[in-house]
């Protein structure tokens, strides 16, 4: 479809939106003009650079479907991506329910007041009954675009047409009422008493008196503040008496000047009065009305952050172009609507003191409908693009089977369609609707949107960094510390809009991760975490050829020696038993054994055995690495895997084996001569020596040492090893109720033969 209506026009109805029309005066009044304009810049450059790592990964190879979960699992590894995309997943379903809310709340109160089905007398109440309402309406829309998404994709891109018109036109009438205002202001006005906002939904008139037949009477806000609605010398609340009523002009215009007293923020707690600080007011308290216009929510600017962040999120690939029209376009906004409306207007989320209007269609030109209307059409595309992305990119994780319980719905229909995904992502929206709070809805989607852009600037940066070979990026405009920036900002943005909310991905994201790591991803994309660990492990191995190790950090790095059968089968499994329980997983654990014979000819059966030994270390649960030698003798074999086993510091300094069994009966008669040759050459090599006696007596893992003895020989030098090893052994659940007792004792058929090098045996 081209670049212009194939990506640009479609980022842009799915970036601007419900936060913009219905919020972002509602931040520019709190936060003030300064604190809104940083709040706005900080979002915008993170999602700038984004969309340059974006575009490197993009110019880097072909994405298919999956967007941003694609670039971070093909970047980062399956474990990153599976985290990263189930994160970008929930985001994504969570905006569909924003979007829903917000259309919502725009049909509700500025379209259809009366559709309201719970209702509320009580000023104190009606927020209770409105989220009431979100949650029924809210429900009934998802329910309607999910069968207009299951019947079709095709339904979609048929509306999107409308609701791309939509919002153009409602952008392009902000501006030419922002331009009208500076002669001709819309007529807008607000009542005051003193310097609070009175809410216009149940007075009449701004008077505490009206003219009937000539006559004087009390108003109908005499009413609300006086105990009698009909006598003048009814006793009235103290501010209602000291202060008089006033109107002022709720959007004075461009060139009012309003723009200086807009400049500061003014954060209020939930419950706190809408006041102008400029205007003259009488120093009395007062009670607290339910005429007032009060605060609904604590504010700060922690939470504008995280409530203004989704404005900013939209479609993934190829949207720099779009960012920098949405950059310009939200920076100019306020500085226009703090320049054009009064403070408290635009403090007042819901619109109770002008009636119940829309601030930003009242603004606009030529008619308030025009945003009110485009704004509902706008947030409905948005969330039908939620819902019909969502499901595709689950589908994407659940077809790459990196999560095992996802694999359900990767299944679609005939056509393709995302059938069972689809019923999850509406199952979680419904959640995101029960809150049925624009504004704690908001955070929720920024944290997992945050995330997401965290990992794919992470992703870009690591490449650098590591000279992947296949990072090639043909986008001139990246480099790598645009990405660590836009990381970083976004690590601060999680923080600074919800700290918890922030601590809850991470852990969700953390969870994942080691689910799909304990799984066992089969999966291989040449990600950036197994270079990451490559340059990190070299770097370790280059400190530690740095000297020799302290006494104080030797622990024994084991080769254990095995012994294979003619069918190729370990003939002494409890030797890795014995190293498993020794190590307890810490330290250095090779495995080695020698087939014998030519490795041209052996070479399948090397790799045979080498995968046995394996699958035997992960049943002993032994961490460490398994090393097969082809040699023409037995003794030449080990004498390599002795000499030759492990890289610079992470070499063994102690060899385990057994003690030769039926060597007097052997048809070899020089079959001892293994063992003798064994301990020759360890000592030559000044390496320690463990020889278990007995070893298939030893306990195994899954069995509680509940009685015997162990000996431990000790035979030359001053001991210190062999007093370290009895120290180890205690360490494993194993011998940890009855080790203590065993030093110094003796078990009649088997035992432990310990000694250090000496140089003649």
């Amino acid at each position: 479809m081209g670049t212009f209506m194939g990506v640009y026009l479609p980022c842009l109805q799915n970036i601007f939106g419900v936060i913009l029309f219905l919020r972002l005066t509602w931040v520019v009044g709190t936060a003030g003009v300064l604190q809104a304009f940083a709040i706005v810049l900080i979002c915008c450059c993170c999602t700038m650079l984004t969309a340059i790592s974006m575009s490197a990964i993009a110019t880097n190879g072909v994405v298919p479907a999956g967007g941003s979960y694609f670039m971070i699992s093909r970047a980062l590894g399956p474990e990153f991506g599976g985290a990263v995309g189930l994160c970008f997943y929930l985001g994504t379903t969570f905006a569909a329910a924003m979007y829903i809310l917000g259309a919502i709340e725009i049909f509700l109160v500025y379209i259809v007041p009366r559709a309201a089905i719970f209702r509320s007398d009580d000023a104190f109440k009606e927020s209770a009954a409105m989220l009431n309402n979100m949650r029924v309406y809210g429900t009934a829309f998802l329910v309607l675009m999910v069968l207009v998404v299951f019947i079709g994709v095709r339904y979609v891109n048929k509306f999107a047409s409308l609701f791309l018109a939509c919002v153009i036109v409602s952008i392009l009438a902000i501006y030419a009422g922002a331009i009208k205002s500076s002669f001709a202001p819309p007529h807008f006005p607000v009542c005051m008493l003193g310097n609070r906002t009175l809410s216009s939904r149940h007075i009449d008139i701004c008077s505490k008196t009206k003219e009937i037949n000539n006559m004087t009477v009390p108003s109908k806000l005499w009413g609300f503040f006086c105990n009698s609605s009909q006598f003048f010398n009814a006793t009235c609340d103290e501010y209602f008496v000291h202060n008089n009523v006033t109107s002022i002009q709720g959007i004075p215009g461009l060139a009012s000047g309003i723009i200086t007293e807009n400049l500061w923020s003014n954060y209020l707690p939930k419950g706190e009065i809408l006041e102008k600080p400029s205007a003259k007011s009488s120093d009395v308290l007062g009670s607290l009305n339910h005429e007032y216009v009060l605060v609904d929510i604590t504010t700060s600017f922690t939470l504008l952050v995280g409530i203004f962040f989704p404005s900013v999120t939209g479609k993934q690939i190829g949207k720099i172009a779009v960012s920098l029209t949405l950059n310009m376009t939200d920076l100019s906004n306020v500085v226009l609507f703090g320049a054009c409306i009064e403070g408290v207007v635009l403090r007042d989320k819901f619109g109770d003191a002008v009636e119940g209007n829309l601030v930003v269609g009242t603004l606009s030109w030529p008619s308030p409908w025009v945003i009110v209307i485009g704004s509902f059409f706008s947030t409905c595309g948005a969330g039908l693009q939620s819902l019909t992305g969502a499901p595709r990119l689950l589908q994407a994780i659940a077809k790459d089977n990196i999560i095992p319980f996802l694999r359900v719905f990767g299944h679609s229909k005939a056509n393709g369609e995302p059938t069972w995904a689809l019923l999850l992502t509406a199952a979680i929206a419904e959640l995101g609707i029960l809150i049925a709070s624009l504004d704690l809805v908001a955070p929720i989607l920024s944290m997992f949107f945050l995330m997401c852009y965290l990992f794919v600037n992470l992703a870009c940066a690591l490449q650098t960094l590591l000279r992947t070979p296949n990072w090639r990026p043909r986008f001139r405009y990246y480099h790598w510390t645009l990405s660590f920036m836009g990381m970083s900002i976004c690590l601060a943005l999680m923080f600074i809009s919800s700290w918890y909310y922030a601590i809850v991905a991470m852990v969700i994201a953390g969870m994942i991760y080691k689910y799909i790591e304990y799984q066992g991803a089969e999966k291989e994309w040449g990600d950036g975490i197994r270079g990451l660990s490559l340059s990190a492990a070299r770097f370790a191995l280059l400190r530690l050829e740095e000297g020799p190790p302290h006494t104080k950090n030797w622990r024994p790095q084991l080769l254990v020696l095995l012994k294979l059968d003619e069918d190729l089968h370990v003939k002494h499994p409890r030797l890795l038993t014995f190293a498993s329980q020794l190590k307890a997983g810490k330290g250095l654990t090779i495995v080695g054994s020698v087939i014998v014979g030519n490795f041209l000819e052996n070479y399948g059966e090397a790799l045979a055995a080498e995968q046995t030994i394996k699958h035997l270390m992960e049943a002993e649960k032994v961490k460490g690495f398994c090393q097969l030698v082809v040699a023409a003798k037995l003794r030449e074999g080990i004498s390599h895997l002795i000499q030759s086993c492990g890289l610079g510091g992470m070499k063994h300094n102690t060899v385990v084996m057994g003690w030769p069994n039926g060597w007097r009966q052997s048809e070899d008669a020089r079959a001892w001569k293994t063992f003798i040759g064994t301990v020759r050459v360890t000592t030559a090599a000044h390496l320690a020596l463990l020889v278990a006696k007995n070893v298939s007596f030893f306990p195994s893992n899954v069995e509680p040492f509940s009685e015997g003895n162990i000996d431990v020989w000790w035979i030359v030098h001053d001991g210190g090893m062999l007093m370290l090893l009895p120290f180890l052994l205690k360490q494993h659940k194993v011998f940890q109720t009855t080790f203590p007792k065993m030093l110094g004792l003796r078990i009649r058929d088997w035992g432990l033969f310990l000694t250090l090098p000496f140089s003649t045996l």
